[in-house]
């Protein structure tokens, strides 16, 4: 019977040490946060399924790693994602943890570096940097998990202007004209 409760002892001291903080992986917190993230232009909030956020974060701004994903909310909840609960890995308990927002088009590449890497406007956005003090559900007084405050509404990648298209254009025929009069 000591042995059994050594052992107890023992392994709820360890996973109290290696206890991670955790934030609350949402965009609209009540009152406390309302930050909707946009597209074609800033008009439009992402609408359903075919948007996914991904929240990233690490004990520094030069750690981040991926936590994870969420859909956006269709409907009445367009611009707002709800992913619940995430620990933030290597991030100790009530610490300072930073965290960056991702937010994508789907169907422009089914992950945010594919949507990134296609070019396409309107395919992909990021938040920038911020900080966070994560909850402490194992502490003592216990903490709910922290409510991303410093997030700030963005929007995904703008379309380039038609006139962007119509300069580019000009400037290549500039070039072949003078490349021809060699």
């Amino acid at each position: 019977m000591k042995k059994t409760l050594t052992t107890l002892v023992c392994s709820l001291a360890a996973v109290a040490a290696f206890a991670q903080g955790t934030v609350n992986f949402a965009n609209l917190v009540g009152t406390t946060l309302n930050q909707p993230i946009f597209h074609d232009g800033g008009i439009v909030r992402l609408d359903g399924n075919n948007f996914q956020a991904e929240l990233w974060g690490g004990s520094s701004a030069g750690s981040l790693s991926l936590i994870g994903a969420t859909p956006f909310l269709a409907g009445g909840g367009a611009g707002y994602f709800l992913g619940g609960t995430r620990v933030i890995t290597g991030v100790n308990e009530a610490a300072v943890a930073f965290i960056q927002i991702h937010a994508w088009d789907v169907t422009k590449g089914a992950t945010y570096s594919l949507a990134q890497a296609s070019g396409l406007g309107d395919a992909w956005g990021s938040s920038g940097i911020f900080s966070v003090t994560t909850g402490a559900p194992n502490g003592s007084p216990p903490t709910t998990p922290a409510t991303l405050v410093g997030f700030q509404s963005f929007s995904l990648n703008p379309v380039p202007e038609p006139s962007t298209f119509a300069l580019a254009g000009l400037g290549a025929a500039a070039l072949l004209l003078f490349r021809r009069r060699k």
